[in-house]
């Protein structure tokens, strides 16, 4: 597998005006009375946008918005689940990292604590509730955890102790497996999965 996604295509922007109010008033705290010096720099700003979109961007907007390019290998379908994982893992913990707000989240799939329904009161009733940002949270880590498990063996620690086969040189079994254990471990793995399903075009920062 060869993948290639390149950035997207970002357009020229002015925006010396919009400098000079920061530096002058605070990050977006301009004052509405605009003096002569500041409607002189918002005119320099038109000015040179336009100049912009009409030579640089002119041209950036043929392009396409993003270089991709993506080459399969036939090897990478052998347990195309285990492949994927190796992406999707570090994408949704840099997500994780970097995000800066979080989607609705149905109570159904979080824990009791985490539901709208245990949090505080809100003061607004347009305000979002004080669990909002944990469901999400919550959400996150069960498909993270979900897919690190097919990045390796993790049936393995639920086998218990080999048993070699007298009879059968290459034969044998497994001496008190965890059944229940394993089990337990699947059904949470589902769950992450189905989040992954139920909320993929949340996964955008």
């Amino acid at each position: 597998m060869k993948v290639y996604i390149g950035p997207f295509r970002h357009r020229w922007i002015s925006n010396v005006h919009t400098r000079h109010m920061d530096l002058k008033y605070g990050r977006f705290e301009w004052d509405d009375n605009k003096d002569w010096e500041d409607r002189q720099w918002e005119r320099f700003e038109d000015a040179l946008q336009w100049l912009y979109n009409h030579t640089i961007n002119l041209i950036l907007d043929k392009r396409s918005d993003q270089r991709i390019k993506v080459r399969i290998d036939n090897y990478d379908t052998w347990s195309m689940d285990h492949t994927l994982a190796h992406i999707v893992v570090p994408m949704l913990k840099q997500l994780n990292e970097t995000k800066h707000g979080s989607p609705w989240v149905d109570d159904e799939d979080v824990p009791e604590e985490y539901r709208s329904t245990n949090a505080p009161p809100k003061e607004n009733e347009y305000d979002i509730d004080a669990y909002h940002h944990y469901r999400w949270d919550w959400v996150l880590y069960e498909m993270i955890w979900a897919f690190e498990q097919k990045t390796y063996d993790w049936e393995s620690q639920y086998y218990g102790e080999w048993k070699p086969s007298k009879d059968k040189p290459l034969g044998g079994y497994f001496l008190n497996p965890n059944d229940e254990g394993r089990k337990a471990h699947q059904e949470r793995m589902n769950n992450g999965f189905r989040l992954f399903g139920k909320y993929y075009e949340a996964l955008w920062d």
